[in-house]
């Protein structure tokens, strides 16, 4: 399908005639430079007129501010900062926490420790995936204020909209980072130092979207340290064995959610000089993906033959598998809803995998494993 100007012509092809998929996958197609909504000409015999008039269909002029969240309720003079965190968008913290649950229960299996001791360290480190991920927004939207004007659906966010300024936002950072490190401070000075020592990785991810295709990559590095600082939380070191093929197979995982998720502003990055692995992988998006979804799950297979799991954690791979598969046939590279979904669904891989290694750590505090 194109978008077209008053003054062209469009045959559409016979998958997106139907007026109801222009709507619902308008959001990935690129907009013309207007200050009032767009329209897409369609082929005016799928809407019921004559075949040789064609007819306009309005899209909204904004595709994410016209949803209302909880956070719409709140105090308005906070609104701008829970917006910043994308606290209303809990996805994000969830990815970053399941790499941390992962090691918290592969080393609280291997070490036979009571139930307490994961149960403390996924509380501790599940606040400190809400602090932290807020954390690493902030600071990427400080980096990105301009950028994110130019891209439609970045465009509504409070830096680039102008809610607050970028010295606020420096100060809420601020109190971020002091609540991540009062969180960090409850650990081993093993884990303390192996946590800070990733702060520079954050720092640096929304630079590399202009440097290189590869920003999922370093997003990868950063967004799966917690595979190596759960297990130094709850052991006091890392077991590299285990832990550098459950982290690879992290990065790998956060390639592929990533590599999906930046598919949504792809027509716009090329227009701002974003650079990322959508635009590298391009028409190969699928099979490359896929061979990336496979070395993932090979990857945390191995960690767990490593740390001699039992079936319910490879029973969770396979669950997670079976995930990666739907999303991976399902999603539409072309239509940023159904890339939301798929990005949003590969989230519940990593949390099969997680039920599978608590369901091992629980047959073995019964016994039974």
């Amino acid at each position: 399908m194109f978008l077209l100007n008053a003054s062209q012509r469009i045959t559409l092809t016979s998958r997106l005639v139907n007026p109801r998929h222009v709507l619902k996958c308008s959001g990935s197609l690129s907009r013309i430079n207007r200050p009032n909504a767009g329209f897409i000409l369609t082929n005016s015999r799928e809407l019921g007129g004559s075949p040789s008039s064609p007819q306009r269909v309005t899209l909204p002029n904004k595709l994410t501010s016209t949803t209302k969240t909880w956070v719409d309720h709140m105090p308005r003079s906070i609104q701008p900062y829970l917006y910043l965190t994308r606290i209303d968008k809990p996805i994000g913290t969830l990815l970053l926490f399941y790499p941390c649950a992962w090691s918290i229960t592969m080393a609280s299996y291997a070490l036979e420790v009571p139930f307490t001791t994961p149960l403390t360290y996924i509380g501790l480190f599940g606040l400190g995936a809400i602090i932290m991920r807020g954390a690493g927004c902030t600071i990427n939207d400080m980096w990105d204020k301009n950028l994110d004007k130019a891209v439609e659906r970045t465009k509504d966010r409070p830096l680039a909209r102008g809610d607050i300024t970028p010295r606020q936002a420096f100060g809420f950072l601020g109190m971020q980072l002091t609540a991540g490190l009062g969180v960090l401070l409850q650990l081993n000075w093993y884990s303390i130092l192996l946590g800070a020592s990733s702060l520079s990785v954050v720092t640096i991810y929304p630079f590399m979207k202009r440097i290189t295709h590869w920003p999922q990559a370093v997003l990868g590095l950063a967004f799966n340290w917690g595979a190596l600082l759960g297990w130094s939380a709850v052991a006091g070191t890392v077991n590299w064995s285990v832990c550098l093929p459950l982290y690879a197979g992290g990065v790998c995982w956060t390639l592929v959610y990533d590599s999906i998720y930046a598919h949504q502003d792809k027509n716009d990055d090329v227009n701002v000089g974003i650079r990322s692995t959508a635009l590298l992988f391009g028409s190969h998006t699928r099979p490359i993906i896929s061979a990336l979804s496979l070395s993932s799950l090979s990857l945390i297979t191995y960690a767990g033959f490593l740390n001699v799991q039992g079936a319910p954690f490879y029973a969770g791979v396979g669950l997670a598998s079976l995930q990666l598969a739907r999303v991976l046939y399902q999603t539409d590279f072309d239509c940023r809803p159904s890339c939301w979904k798929g990005f949003v669904g590969c989230g519940w891989a990593g949390f099969w995998i997680w039920v599978g290694a608590l369901a091992d750590y629980a047959l073995m505090l019964t016994g039974t494993s």
